[in-house]
């Protein structure tokens, strides 16, 4: 075996000549393997030997075996070639796990871009993009015949995208074979599905199929999965729809992949995964609530999905729709760098689709004189009241449980445990104290500070929300949605009045919309450190706003709690448009990203002075500044930050010094991130 591929600059192999390898019978009998080892220095491919009994299976794209390093290691085939550049006798393939492709070209380059942007390994993305394999699944796909030729689809009526400004436009590109990029706003449509945000994709897929072209849409969970496929399968009626989860298990997940490679279907509708799903001739990638935080892989290199279909789009030469109820700062980077156009309601619509919103201060509520301090203060009960005449109201709560947090009654110093400092909480009335961290009851709490027994709300959740309403309308039914497992997420509900109360993201969807909502402490959002704060208030308040219906029909919706009054006033206004562009011109200003490209580097000292000393004494990079390193959790963490031109050279820098320490064998284990969603 030998490298290939990669320069190894940094340990300063000789390239040796390329050698001409006789195969016999064997037509390119030199299989480019890249292996799946976790050692940064060894991200490049390495050449093997293809034995005969093994060359029509060991094709480009297919999953081998190979020894390495004295052990059996799992790898891909890159590419098959007749000569070699590797000075010995070639080590001969372990064995070919299977004769299918599952890595395409056009997936390889879209992982290689990734890996180098993100400063990740090739294999470390592939595994992010081709899911393991299920060996009786696999048999029982290869079994089925051809898939049979793709039916025609007439492009449709602009429907919904008629109110958009540029949205008959876009449709119409799609339908021609054209690869538009825009950015989409769209308005509140709670009471009119068919004007709803799933239609308006259904619709744009249905465009791009109209020119023989794939459709690949990214959703944050698997609820907008459900709601984006069922909308496909109105519209689409004789079109298969592949949905792409990883909740779906191994054996489903893998068909579905299958069925994808084989083109069995043009339509792929997943969670940020299926950004890499290898959908053929593709025409359209769309995502919808891109500034969701569950669309950022967790895993190393940590890419984000809006980014991955944004690189896609690229190399592809797709089209690419990235909506959501507001915008977020990076897609409004690219409208106005013109990578990409706005597409998005005027404000004549807006105020025609939207609901009357109101973020009273404490002005405001001056009159009420010391109720004006309560959490739901009178104009808010009175709100709830007469919405429940007509219809559900909604509610709002940041935090799930009972009192998530609670702090001594006297001196109001957080509670905290004696064994690992972390924060109590109550689960129920008249429960114990518990701490959130590691579980043990505080059976026998004092303050600290007062020596004080007793406990009062600091932060109020869920559940004690939905138990104080009850009190207040003791007739009316209380519904509780979220992600607890004593309540779980409530899909929709009827028309009929009922108090719901949910958490960001678990907002059941009601039926012919919501009467009202309310939006419960806002300070909880917008006073948190993270430089994302504000952006992710608005979202989530646009995201609930959304649900409720039209002003003209009643919908009425009241933000409270002393939110930040930039994104309070952008929500009063219903301009997501507008905030997004101050939020960036503020965050250009400062030198924030995405205005510029940022990564972080952590842990032990001397582990991080070391891969700054490495990243130092490579090739230059234009405008690097290193920030720190400064104490952080266990460790350290220095910043690095580069203008956004010189983004894809940091990446490949900070791979290069992970190399130089993994070949180095230096000690202490180094944290890198691109683009990191929590900076503050």
């Amino acid at each position: 075996m030998t490298t290939a591929g990669r320069q190894e600059v940094l340990l300063d192999l000789p390239a040796a000549a390329p050698v001409r390898v006789d195969g016999g019978d064997v037509a390119d009998p030199v299989a480019r393997v890249v292996v799946d080892v976790p050692l940064a220095h060894l991200d490049h491919p390495f050449d093997y030997l293809v034995p005969p009994s093994m060359s029509q299976d060991a094709l480009p794209g297919t999953r081998v075996h190979v020894r390495f390093a004295g052990q059996d290691r799992p790898g891909y085939v890159l590419e098959r070639r007749s000569d070699t550049d590797h000075g010995s006798v070639l080590s001969p393939l372990r064995r070919a796990v299977s004769p299918v492709p599952v890595l395409t070209p056009a997936v390889l380059r879209l992982c290689r871009a990734v890996a180098d942007r993100y400063a990740g390994t090739l294999v470390d993305v592939v595994r992010l993009a081709v899911p393991p394999r299920h060996a009786t699944t696999e048999r029982s796909v290869l079994e089925k015949a051809a898939p049979p030729a793709d039916a025609e689809v007439d492009a449709p009526e602009p429907g919904p995208w008629t109110d958009l400004t540029g949205g008959p436009a876009f449709l119409r590109h799609l339908a021609d074979g054209a690869s538009p990029r825009a950015v989409w706003t769209a308005a509140p449509a709670a009471a009119t599905p068919a004007a709803g945000w799933e239609s308006a994709l259904a619709l744009a897929a249905r465009a791009t199929l109209a020119s023989g072209r794939g459709v690949l849409v990214v959703v944050p969970t698997s609820r907008h999965v459900e709601a984006v496929t069922a909308a496909l399968t109105v519209e689409l009626a004789a079109e298969p729809v592949v949905r792409l989860v990883a909740e779906d298990g191994p054996a489903r997940r893998y068909r579905s992949f299958l069925r994808v490679l084989r083109g069995e279907a043009r339509v792929v509708v997943g969670t940020r995964a299926a950004a890499f799903a290898p959908v053929r001739r593709l025409g359209l990638v769309a995502c919808f609530d891109d500034g969701d935080d569950r669309l950022a892989e967790p895993r190393a290199p940590y890419p984000h999905a809006r980014q991955v279909l944004v690189l896609r789009a690229e190399q592809e030469g797709a089209a690419l729709l990235l909506g959501g109820h507001t915008r977020t700062v990076e897609a409004q980077l690219l409208v106005e760098t013109g990578w990409a156009h706005p597409v998005q309601p005027p404000r004549a619509v807006v105020r025609r689709a939207a609901p009357r919103v109101e973020a009273p201060t404490d002005v405001d509520l001056a009159r009420e004189g010391p109720a004006a301090a309560a959490r739901i203060p009178h104009a808010a009960w009175q709100l709830a009241r007469t919405a429940l005449e007509t219809g559900p109201v909604l509610v709002q709560v940041p935090r799930s449980g009972y009192l998530p947090v609670v702090a001594c009654a006297r001196c109001h110093e957080p509670a905290r445990c004696r064994a690992c400092h972390g924060p109590l909480r109550l689960d129920r009335a008249g429960a114990v104290p518990a701490c959130s961290w590691c579980g043990r009851p505080a059976v026998d709490w004092s303050c600290s500070t007062c020596a004080h027994t007793a406990l009062r709300a600091a932060r109020v959740g869920s559940d004690r929300t939905a138990e104080e309403l009850g009190r207040a309308f003791p007739s009316v039914p209380v519904v509780v949605s979220g992600t607890t497992a004593a309540h779980g997420v409530v899909e929709t509900v009827d028309d009929r009045p009922r108090l719901v109360v949910a958490t960001p993201g678990a907002e059941p969807v009601a039926r012919g919309g919501y009467a009202g909502a309310l939006l419960l402490d806002g300070a909880v959002l917008t006073s948190r450190p993270e430089l994302w704060a504000s952006a992710e208030a608005l979202r989530r308040w646009t995201g609930a706003a959304a649900l409720v219906r039209a002003a003209a029909d009643g919908g009425r919706v009241m933000l409270l709690g002393r939110p930040a009054p930039v994104p309070a006033q952008a929500l009063v206004r219903w301009d997501p448009a507008g905030f997004a562009a101050r939020e960036l011109a503020e965050r250009t200003e400062l030198s924030f990203p995405p205005a510029v490209r940022l990564a972080i580097v952590e842990g032990p000292a001397a582990a991080v002075r070391s891969f700054l000393d490495h990243l130092r004494a490579g090739e230059g990079l234009p405008g690097l500044e290193v920030l720190g390193p400064v104490p952080a959790d266990d460790g350290v963490r220095a910043v690095l930050r580069v203008g956004r031109r010189s983004g894809t050279g940091l990446g490949r820098r900070l791979a290069q010094a992970s190399a130089v320490r993994s070949a180095r064998k230096e000690e202490g284990s180094v944290r890198v991130q691109v683009d990191p969603p929590d900076l503050w």
